[in-house]
């Protein structure tokens, strides 16, 4: 099984001062197969046509928010399509309450300029910054979210957090580079002071390495800011396919706490089998849940993505588009949750320019279609991308991953 590395991987070291140690693949390590060309369907549906208005008339668009809620993953922007011109001013209040931060490190991933024309590719990383994990911080999801020229269709990459790659060197964060798991990136960039910055900066160069592609843009969720965002909907309707208990929270006298509050006092919190109302503590709970499912990380890329969803039909449902007091709250929400970097685009361009894109027009893509490709190094379990997830990839680098889907439909979820 060949492990793939980076294109142009650049040579080892170059750090100014102390450097933290990479753990390079001991002689002797071995990368199992799992994941075979043309594996399980997992009866995913056909893919998308590639990319294109056509001549049918769509049907009813959700509001703009619930679009983009499900094309950058979690940003509310909270405005119907067809009430864009009189309530413009919640845009621009939900701008002004996005932080801002410089997320993508230069012209090495960073396309920049004030032209959203052409394809969009935003880097999108969720982050657990509870007080109890200060100074130990790593993106829990890595996700890509590519939006063709046209955009009238937005698919989101589940990156496996345990992906085995090349990580480059970062001198301000005092790491000399090296192979390790993805998910390290962000915690060896935000060291020496470099915080979240620091972090997204080393994720988005590493994949751009990897992969090729080129960031316009890139926005980090705090896990907590999320709640609070699915507690201002009043909850969001999800689906336990495996019973699985949390190994992140229990309860204590009947109240859910994380498990860092309850120093081990009270039993996990179980996630049971079956389609029920969650408060945003349960959905956010049971969506990062690896550990205990058939599929591992592979299955709650697929509960994060069915998170989404509800969020955007639960908006329609529930008619927070027409409701300017909802409409508010979940401004406020959403900007609290999110700290982004639009490569010098303002936050309202990008929702305009996004407006033309629907709750039913996003498409959920798997890497390595959604089946272990596992390997060994030393005793430490990784995750390899497969010849056609990096081949994937490249399609997303030159703007035809519809295309390539076409020919790929089991790398398509099938969702719920």
């Amino acid at each position: 099984m060949r492990v793939h590395t980076p294109l142009d991987a650049p040579r080892s070291g170059g750090a100014a001062g102390p450097v933290a140690p990479a753990r390079p693949a001991p002689a002797g390590a071995t990368y199992g197969g799992g994941a075979p060309r043309g594996g399980t369907t997992y009866g995913a549906p056909a893919p998308p046509p590639p990319p294109g208005r056509g001549g049918k008339r769509r049907a009813r668009r959700s509001p703009l928010w619930a679009r983009l809620v499900t094309t950058f993953g979690v940003l509310l922007v909270v405005l119907s399509g067809a009430a864009l011109a009189g309530k413009s001013f919640l845009v621009n209040r939900y701008a002004g309450s996005v932080n801002q931060a410089s997320l993508l490190s230069g012209a090495a991933t960073a396309r920049g300029g004030n032209d959203l024309r052409g394809p969009i590719n935003m880097l999108l990383l969720g982050v657990d910054e509870r007080s109890s994990n200060k100074g130990d911080m790593r993106s829990d999801s890595i996700i890509i979210l590519h939006i063709p020229a046209s955009h009238d269709q937005a698919y989101l990459v589940s990156v496996p957090r345990d992906s085995y790659v090349q990580i480059p060197a970062s001198p301000q964060s005092g790491f000399g580079g090296g192979m390790e798991k993805i998910t390290e990136a962000f915690y060896f960039g935000s060291r020496n002071g470099r915080g979240r910055e620091g972090g997204a900066q080393l994720v988005g160069e590493t994949l751009h390495q990897l992969t090729g592609i080129r960031f316009n843009g890139a926005a980090i969720i705090d896990f907590g800011g999320f709640k609070r965002v699915i507690d201002a909907l009043d909850g969001v309707n999800m689906c336990v396919d495996h019973e699985v208990a949390s190994i992140h929270m229990r309860y204590v006298n009947g109240k859910p706490k994380w498990n860092g509050e309850a120093n081990g006092a009270g039993t996990p919190v179980v996630h049971k089998k079956g389609c029920k109302r969650m408060a945003g503590w349960e959905a956010l709970d049971f969506s990062r849940q690896r550990y205990g499912l058939p599929n591992g990380d592979y299955d709650r890329q697929r509960h994060q993505q069915q998170l989404v969803k509800s969020m955007a039909k639960e908006a329609m449902s529930r008619g927070a588009a027409t409701d300017i007091r909802k409409l508010d709250a979940l401004v406020r929400a959403a900007g609290k949750a999110l700290t982004m970097d639009t490569g010098g685009v303002p936050v309202a361009d990008f929702a305009y320019t996004l407006k033309g894109i629907a709750a039913k027009d996003l498409v959920m893509v798997r890497t390595n279609a959604g089946t272990f490709n596992s390997g060994k190094v030393g005793d430490t379990s990784v995750e390899n991308l497969s010849d056609d997830s990096l081949a994937m990839m490249h399609a997303i680098r030159d703007g035809k991953l519809a295309d390539w889907l076409i020919g790929h439909p089991h790398f398509i979820s099938p969702g719920k």
